[in-house]
């Protein structure tokens, strides 16, 4: 499932450089993830790399949008033939 980040974000910075499908942006008060770019980093990296470097843990599952691995593969192979 894609991941969401939560009001707990103090606005580092942080995750928006690490995510490869260029899911994460600056939203009107915190970051925002696009469930539409997210893939929990499949295919590119083991873990999520957002979750990876938030410094208060702020960056869950987003429960409104479950995929299974495979699905998140082939969101995977789509954002990156349109490269």
């Amino acid at each position: 499932m894609a991941l969401m980040i939560t009001d707990e974000c103090i606005n580092c910075d942080v995750c928006e450089p690490e995510c490869p499908n260029g899911a994460i942006s600056q939203g009107e008060e915190i970051y925002v993830i696009d469930p539409n770019k997210c893939t929990e980093c499949v295919g590119h990296f083991d873990e999520p790399q957002c979750q990876q470097v938030c410094p208060v843990d702020c960056i869950p599952f987003n429960p409104e949008f479950p995929e299974s691995k495979e699905d998140l593969m082939e969101k995977f192979h789509k954002l990156t033939a349109e490269k």
